[in-house]
Parts: C-alpha cells; sequence; structure tokens
C-alpha cells in the first residue's frame, strides 16, 4: 500500500464517519470503524507489507503510518467527543425529580394550608385554606408567563461580570419558549426543571401567609404576593441559583435548597408585612388559641415528609447527594423537635404539642441551605440551635418588640434559614464532615454567607415595603373592624367551615 493508497484509505475513513455522525449519529458505529483502520493499517497484514513500496524501509513506513492514525484520530476526536458530552436524559434522575415536584406541591397543598388552618381561629379556617390553594393557582400562571424566565434565564450572564442579568433574568423563556419535551436540563428535561422550581415559587409566598391572617384583605393578599414573587423571588432565585454569571453565584454562595431564596425572603418579606397591617385586634392580650391542633400536627407531618421533596430533589438527581440531603434534612428536623419540646418542657413544665411541631418546622427550615453541603455532625448541631434560637425569636423577641406575626413565619422561616445560611459555613468544613474541598477556609466562606444573607434582608425589607405601600394605596391592606370581628371566612368568602 503506497502512501496515496494510505491517504485514500483515510479521507474514505474519515468521509464514512462524518456521514454517520450527521445521520445517525452512532458512537459505536465510530468505534467499529476505527477499530478496522487500526486493523488494516496500524496493524499491518503480511500481504500489505510485501506490496509496500521498496523504498519505505520497515521504520519509514512504520513512523508513516502511526502519523497518520494520529492526524485521522485527530480529526475525529472532537465530533466523537461532542457527541459523547451531549445532554442526555437519565431516567432515573428524571423519576426522582418527578416524585420530588409531588412531594414539594404537597407540602403547600395540603401541608402547609393544614398546619396554618389549624393554628387560626375556626372563623378564619377556610379564609387561610382559601389563600393557599389560589396562591397555587396564581404562582403557576405567573411563573409560565414570565417568572421562570426572569429567574432561570442565561441570557446576556457573564461569569464575573457585573450587569442587568447578574440579578434577574430576561424574558426569552416566558411561556416556555424555546422549550419542548427533548430540551434537557442537565440530566432531566427542562420541562421538569420548570415544574420542580414552580413548587418553590409557590410555596414561598404562601409562607407569608401566616404572619397576617385574620385580618388581609383578599384582594390585597393577591396583589401583593403577586408584585412579592417578581420583584423579590425572582431576582433572589436568579442571583443564587441562575448559575454562572449570576451575582451571588459568582461570588460562590452557597444555598443548597433555598435557605435565602425561600426562607429568608418569606420570613422578612412577613414581618415587614405583619408591622404594615398591623396586629389582630386584642392582641397581645386576648388569648387566640389555635382551634385545631390535630390539623395543625397533620399538616406538619405533610411539610416533614414533603421536605425530603424540596432538599433531596434539589439535587437535580437520583444520587449520593439526594440521599445524603435526606439524611442531615431528617436529623435536624428531629434534632430541632426535640430541643424545643425540652426548652418548652423546662419553662412551662409540660411539653407541648404545639411546640414540638412547630420545632421540627424551625429544624427543616433551618437545614435546608446546609442540606447539600453538611453532613450528620453539623446537621446535628444546627437542628439544636434552630431549636432554641427559632423558639427564643418566636417567643420571646416577638414578645418583646410587640410585632403580631401571628403563626411566627419570621421566627421560624425568617431566623431558621438565616442562621442556616451563615452556620453551614462553620459545618461545611471537612474535618467535621462537609464537603468543603482541602483548602476550604471558614472564615472566607463565613463572609460570604453572612454577606448574601445581610444583603437579601436589606433587599426584601425595601422591596416589600414598597409593593405593600402601593397595595395599600390601591386597595387597602387591612380589612374593617366589623369584617375581622365577623371572620373572614363569611365576611369574604360566604362560607362557614363547620355548620353542625
Amino acid at each position: 500500500m503506497g502512501r496515496v493508497e494510505i491517504m485514500k484509505f483515510a479521507g474514505n475513513l474519515r468521509g464514512r464517519f462524518i456521514l454517520e455522525f450527521r445521520t445517525v449519529h452512532c458512537v459505536s458505529k465510530l468505534r467499529m470503524t476505527i477499530s478496522n483502520f487500526v486493523h488494516h493499517v496500524v496493524f499491518v497484514p503480511e500481504n500489505i507489507k510485501e506490496k509496500r513500496p521498496s523504498h519505505l524501509t520497515n521504520s519509514r513506513f512504520s513512523v508513516l503510518v502511526r502519523l497518520l492514525f494520529a492526524v485521522v484520530l485527530l480529526l475525529l476526536a472532537s465530533p466523537a467527543e461532542a457527541q459523547d458530552a451531549a445532554p442526555k436524559i437519565d431516567t432515573g434522575d428524571t423519576a426522582w425529580i418527578l416524585a420530588s415536584t409531588a412531594l414539594v406541591l404537597f407540602m403547600t397543598i395540603p401541608g402547609l394550608s393544614l398546619f396554618y388552618a389549624g393554628l387560626v381561629r375556626r372563623k378564619n379556617v377556610l379564609s387561610v385554606l382559601m389563600h393557599c390553594f389560589v396562591l397555587t393557582a396564581v404562582m403557576t400562571v405567573l411563573w409560565l408567563v414570565c417568572g421562570y424566565s426572569l429567574a432561570f434565564s442565561t441570557t446576556g450572564m457573564t461569569k464575573d461580570a457585573v450587569n442587568l442579568r447578574s440579578f434577574v433574568g430576561s424574558f426569552d423563556l416566558a411561556m416556555l419558549g424555546g422549550v419542548n419535551a427533548d430540551t434537557v436540563e442537565g440530566t432531566i428535561p427542562k420541562l421538569l426543571h420548570f415544574i420542580f422550581q414552580m413548587t418553590f415559587f409557590i410555596i414561598t409566598p404562601a409562607l407569608m401567609v401566616g404572619a397576617f391572617v385574620d385580618r388581609m384583605r383578599f384582594s390585597a393578599m393577591l396583589m401583593f404576593t403577586t408584585l412579592w414573587a417578581l420583584v423579590v423571588y425572582a431576582p433572589i432565585c436568579h442571583m443564587v441559583w441562575g448559575g454562572v454569571g449570576g451575582y451571588f453565584f459568582d461570588k460562590g454562595v452557597q444555598d443548597f435548597a433555598g435557605g435565602i431564596v425561600v426562607h429568608i425572603t418569606a420570613g422578612v418579606g412577613a414581618l415587614v408585612a405583619c408591622i404594615m397591617v398591623g396586629p389582630r385586634n386584642g392582641y397581645p392580650v386576648k388569648q387566640m388559641m389555635p382551634h385545631n391542633l390535630p390539623m395543625t400536627v397533620t399538616g406538619a407531618g405533610m411539610l416533614w415528609v414533603g421536605w425530603f421533596g424540596f432538599n433531596g430533589g434539589s439535587a437535580l438527581g437520583a444520587n449520593g447527594g439526594a440521599a445524603s440531603a435526606i439524611v442531615v434534612t431528617q436529623i435536624s428536623a428531629a434534632t430541632a423537635t426535640l430541643v424545643w419540646m425540652f426548652v418548652e418542657w423546662f419553662k412551662h413544665g409540660k411539653p407541648s404539642m404545639l411546640g414540638a411541631a412547630t420545632g421540627s418546622i424551625a429544624g427543616l427550615a433551618a437545614i435546608t441551605p446546609a442540606s447539600g453541603t453538611v453532613g450528620p455532625i453539623g446537621a446535628l448541631c444546627i437542628g439544636a440551635m434552630a431549636g432554641f434560637i427559632c423558639w427564643w425569636a418566636s417567643t420571646q423577641l416577638k414578645k418583646k418588640f410587640g410585632y403580631d406575626d401571628s403563626l411566627d413565619v419570621f421566627g421560624v422561616h425568617g431566623v431558621g434559614g438565616f442562621l442556616g445560611t451563615v452556620m453551614l459555613a462553620v459545618f461545611m468544613a471537612p474535618g467535621i464532615g462537609g464537603l468543603g474541598g482541602t483548602d476550604y477556609s471558614i472564615a472566607k466562606q463565613f463572609g460570604i454567607q453572612l454577606s448574601a444573607a445581610l444583603a437579601t434582608v436589606v433587599y426584601t425589607v425595601v422591596a416589600t415595603f414598597v409593593i405593600l405601600k402601593v397595595t395599600d394605596a390601591l386597595l387597602g391592606l387591612r380589612v374593617n373592624e366589623g369584617d375581622e370581628t365577623t371572620g373572614l371566612d363569611l365576611a369574604y368568602h360566604g362560607e362557614d367551615a363547620y355548620n353542625d
């Protein structure tokens, strides 16, 4: 085989590959083709050796063949690697995120709905259920129209370059533009990523409802939460989870499942809202006991189970990261439950079911940002701190300042989310089971986490205040005294939860 014949063979080989790559995209055929080339050219059969030109010595012929083989491999390597690296849907990952999506939606309806509904007086139970149920519908439509795009569009984002797209996405994904069943996000369909993240968008404003129950107009609640979701949630989500080019993402902020994105924003927004709406009539002198604790405990149990999808699903895959997130979630929730229970037992002489249920939610909220970066020891410590500090914020701190955060949204979610966000920097250290690298610096990461958490607090306070002022000017925030006395179930919805 002369040089011309070898070059012709190599050219035909490349042509065959390009045709197969463009038409069938079959990597196995590529490998077979290269194998044939190696067999016929590199391992030169005797009949070819006999026919090679006499002026080519063994050494020169061997070098020529190897050189040509290397050239062919270089020509083919890039397309082959591109084919192997092309995004593919993993059925295991997809199945787990499908299940997680259902679990997180289950946290709002019925989990959070029942948890809150049992805590209010019987004349307002349907009002709370209505808020959570309708918010699920409103946020779904809003996420489709523009929310997903504002939160997760990556158009115009550049690593370490600060511009508008560092803080909020564009509108290229509005109405799921350009997305179909074959579009891939990581190893799952992009449509699945869309709806999984939608469930976070739904529950975050729903959490705030607990701070102003019994006294905010239904229309005002809808306007406030709609504007808040677009102005507060979407930009914070984009900065943290939007990927390379996101402001907080590029700073190295860690928030695995929503300590900043969900709990700090919802908790701080709820605090501002309850202060601006004002306390319930008779608060704090009049006793306003939960009307149905079994309902609340049922809701708490649903939230606890659903949180496995909330944190475990945030791994966006069925993998060790998801398993680890679920393990630390369980540990933190259990620890906070016990700590809150024992604190009340010590202080009041009796452990309460309400305290245990609330403690579990505090532990769940606190571990959320850290669930992807800490180990069991970190989960135990974060849960213990959440059980005590969130109890203190929900009782002593609230009493001292006199604000009526009716169902302790700030005390549990705001304080718990902030606590977990900053303390993950400590328990992320590899020496105590965290996932920080060998050159990990607790001090450096603590500064990053603290600055992001404080910036989120400031932004949320300002934005929430402005949105509530606009809503109050257009619709009025608070129901009148007569409607509040009657109860919002009858006054605003014309229904009574208990007709026997």
